[in-house]
């Protein structure tokens, strides 16, 4: 915050000068200064010194996004209120002088941005995966359509003359809880595309496939919201899968895989 505080008006020369020399920071040490200086650098706060968003707020974000705390990728669930924090954000909105209340929607903010970011790369990564699995195992022509469109309201699509398949694939990370966001459009292709299928693919954190599901269609229709009114409706909704609700492999696949096909693909009871 120091380091904030002043640069914008002097050279970080003259603030070296002031934290060595000055009593009223001789609290640190220059060793720590000068670590504080090189976080900054790393994580992009140098870049506009004079932005019109508080210094502590800054300082929060920046601190909650790079510190690797293990409850931030399950924020939304963890942190539902102020009174949820946990400890080391709380300590570090304490000392920056961040009031409870306003450190929660930090939190949510930092969350939402770690989210969306980790959702994409991970998502193309299961989307990726899956393609060259199925690549591997049929000879229909696998298309990854959601590489050059969003349009189509999939993301692969299998051309097999009598078994078409068009798959929304949802990839996660994440152990014990299947969460994903479907979009009213993926809705809207769901319920006109006979075609159409849910796949949850799991991922290590080294991106590797180690299990894929189905997700029925009539578990979903009844999981998304309704819209109550004319002047209203969902665009995007959250669904959490219940383990029930998830059948191994992709079943509808089968009329198409190649002979003697093994593994992730097939339901349990085929592998087994």
């Amino acid at each position: 915050m120091r380091w904030l505080e002043l640069l914008p008006d002097s050279s970080a020369a003259r603030c070296r000068a002031f934290f060595t020399n000055h009593a009223d920071f001789s609290d640190l040490t220059p060793t720590q200064y000068e670590a504080a200086y090189s976080w900054l650098g790393e994580n992009g706060l140098l870049l506009d010194l004079r932005s019109s968003t508080a210094v502590g707020e800054r300082v929060f974000r920046a601190a909650l996004a790079s510190s690797g705390a293990a409850w931030l990728p399950d924020a939304d669930v963890l942190v539902r209120g102020p009174e949820e924090l946990p400890d080391d954000a709380l300590r570090a909105a304490e000392a920056l002088g961040i009031p409870e209340s306003e450190a929660y929607e930090q939190v949510s903010a930092v969350w939402g941005k770690v989210d969306t970011e980790a959702r994409a790369l991970i998502g193309s990564a299961g989307e990726s995966a899956l393609v060259r699995l199925i690549s591997e195992a049929t000879d229909a022509r696998v298309e990854h359509v959601a590489a050059y469109s969003d349009s189509f309201g999939y993301d692969i699509a299998v051309h097999a003359r009598r078994h078409p398949l068009h798959i929304e694939a949802k990839s996660t990370v994440r152990r014990g809880r299947v969460t994903f966001y479907l979009s009213r459009h993926e809705y809207e292709t769901m319920r006109r595309d006979p075609a159409w299928q849910l796949v949850v693919v799991q991922l290590t954190q080294d991106l590797d496939v180690t299990a894929v599901a189905s997700v029925s269609t009539a578990w979903i229709s009844l999981q998304v919201p309704q819209d109550r009114g004319s002047f209203g409706r969902w665009e995007a909704c959250r669904l959490d899968v219940s383990p029930d609700a998830l059948v191994s492999g992709i079943p509808r696949l089968a009329p198409v895989l190649s002979p003697g096909t093994t593994g992730l693909l097939l339901p349990d009871a085929v592998n087994g």
